[in-house]
């Protein structure tokens, strides 16, 4: 079994399912007591938005780098970044480790192809809605990306940052996400991907008539797959 990178806290909520997720997917293969083989490094999130509030991702970029380097030095031999948005930076962190990374853009569209959904919705950060480091790598596999109109990002984004990275579930704010998600199958979304490690902790498949590709549950997969070598690759 390989020893897995985890670079966490953003926000911790998600990165304690990124742990569980990855034990039991562990467990469910191996049987027994076996558990998982990881090292965490855990930034704290407070620096981490501020900075991203500020435009200032080479900033990110040299924490998260540092943050990977002390994984490969402590002896990991595969690196996740345990959240969506800070795939960004992704091409910084690789300046400062030789380890491979899992993508969690690759493994979402490895999972949308498998179901043959051509055509999905992406919920996120409003950076990860916006820019193009996460919409292009999905493209790049051929899917169709549609993303909610810029109002409904404010409020995508706003429940993320303001209500779930504290632990806060809202019922008001669970309907609001199931309206987006209903206005963006109008527009010929076939599935959607819940492009942010924590919008999973506020709806769930039962919410949609549409199929949710949590990604922090794919990636944790995909994770336990690499580190007991089951058809799952690093780049």
């Amino acid at each position: 079994m390989k020893t897995i990178g985890l670079l966490g806290g953003m926000s911790w909520e998600s990165t304690l399912s990124y742990y569980r997720l990855i034990n039991e997917g562990i467990k469910s293969h191996l049987g027994g007591l076996n558990s998982a083989k990881i090292i965490m490094n855990s930034v704290n999130f407070a620096d981490i938005e501020v900075l991203q509030r500020a435009g200032d991702w080479e900033q990110c970029g040299q924490i998260l780098g540092e943050a990977a380097k002390g994984l490969e030095l402590a002896g990991a031999q595969c690196l996740v970044i345990c959240t969506n948005t800070m795939h960004k930076v992704v091409e910084q962190i690789r300046q400062y480790t030789s380890l491979p990374v899992l993508h969690v853009a690759d493994v979402v569209a490895n999972a949308l192809k498998a179901q043959s959904i051509e055509c999905a919705a992406l919920l996120g950060t409003r950076f990860t809605m916006q820019e193009s480091f996460y919409i292009e790598r999905l493209k790049s596999h051929g899917l169709k990306i549609v993303v909610p109109s810029e109002s409904q990002q404010d409020t995508v984004h706003n429940i993320i940052y303001q209500e779930l990275c504290v632990g806060t579930i809202c019922t008001s704010s669970k309907a609001q996400y199931i309206n987006v998600i209903d206005l963006l199958s109008q527009r010929g979304a076939k599935g959607v991907i819940l492009g942010c490690t924590e919008i999973g902790l506020l709806i769930s498949q039962k919410d949609s008539a549409l199929p949710l590709f949590d990604t922090t549950y794919l990636h944790a997969q995909a994770v336990v797959n690499y580190a007991i070598n089951i058809h799952s690759q690093a780049v």
